[in-house]
């Protein structure tokens, strides 16, 4: 069964991105604040890109945008201030970074062992990303046979009131469960049952739209009418999802469009990327060793090829209109778009 209140299974990468364009402006300003005044000389360019200097080192106005891309919902004109608290930020980095290099810090295996994995994993990420870039946009078409395909987020789109119950109860009495749901009346008959028998349960309640709901289930979902229930196995029990009620609020193609480019573009781009690492794996000679080699898994490669070559996250839509009563950067997250 779905949790529905576990808000957290949205990633939060995905709101970085969607802030691309809003972040470029802010580097910009930056660059333009920071060189307003700078003369022709080299000397003076050299200068200009000089933020501060801690003890023998600098701290560079490259640094500083840097910081700033990565920060989400950054508008243009808090640039100049934001900067700021970042120099100020890396200030005391810097600082901190030449007190462990003077106690020989940077020379300790395990700092070194991690410094080697994130080495590893950028230069790895920097080659999908380079993968990718060949990758076509999908076409028109494409976009419509998805939009097609998917009624229950899209044009039969609704908004559902639920209730879940999660129940603690061992397998043999998962049957007395099932059937005393389906003859109860309603969910407080239900409630009683579980109560008078001494079941352990706990309930939680939530308005969620079509998007917020997880893609692999909101067609079973879709299905149901209001007063609907629909009970599944969990590792501590079962748990119940009542439907409370439901009304439509179907999205239009073009509202949709943006993320269902965006989530066919990142499918297409994993495909090419673990068809990229099989292809490198198959010319490669891996050999197992030790107790690595008693049993080699054989779905190796296409684990290792999905562990690299999971794609970046596209960017966000922009938000719908008000009137359209959506924020077309939760059609994203219902897709998948993490």
């Amino acid at each position: 069964m779905y949790l529905m209140n576990d808000d957290k299974k949205n990633s939060l990468v995905q709101r970085a991105f969607a802030n691309h364009l809003r972040v470029a402006a802010v580097a910009a300003a930056v660059v333009a604040l920071t060189l307003t005044g700078c003369g022709d000389s080299k000397k003076s360019e050299k200068a200009s890109q000089t933020a501060a200097k801690v003890n023998k080192e600098e701290i560079t106005v490259h640094q500083i945008n840097f910081v700033l891309q990565r920060q989400q919902g950054l508008k243009p004109e808090q640039a100049e201030a934001a900067s700021k608290q970042v120099l100020e930020r890396l200030i005391d980095q810097e600082l901190a970074v030449q007190k462990a290099q003077e106690l020989k810090l940077d020379r300790d295996p395990r700092v070194v062992q991690q410094i080697e994995a994130a080495k590893r994993e950028i230069i790895s990420r920097a080659y999908v990303e380079r993968i990718g870039e060949s990758i076509s946009k999908p076409t028109n078409e494409e976009i419509a046979k998805y939009y097609n395909e998917k009624p229950a987020l899209f044009k039969e789109r609704r908004i559902y009131s639920l209730q879940e119950v999660a129940i603690e109860a061992k397998p043999e009495q998962f049957a007395q469960i099932r059937d005393k749901l389906q003859a109860a009346k309603n969910k407080n008959e239900f409630a009683e049952f579980l109560k008078a028998n001494d079941f352990r349960f706990t309930g939680n309640q939530a308005v969620r739209a079509a998007e917020q709901l997880p893609l692999a289930g909101l067609d079973a979902i879709a299905r149901m009418k209001d007063g609907d229930s629909a009970i599944s196995q969990t590792p501590t029990g079962l748990t119940v999802l009542f439907l409370v009620g439901s009304r439509p609020q179907a999205v239009s193609e073009e509202q949709a469009r943006p993320a269902i480019e965006a989530f066919l573009s990142n499918q297409r781009k994993g495909e090419v990327v673990q068809k990229d690492i099989k292809a490198l794996r198959d010319a490669a000679k891996v050999e197992y060793v030790g107790k690595f080699a008693e049993k080699a898994p054989e779905a190796a490669g296409a684990a290792s090829a999905a562990a690299v070559a999971a794609p970046a996250p596209a960017p966000a839509p922009a938000a719908t209109p008000a009137s359209g009563g959506l924020n077309a950067a939760d059609i994203s997250k219902g897709m998948g778009l993490k």
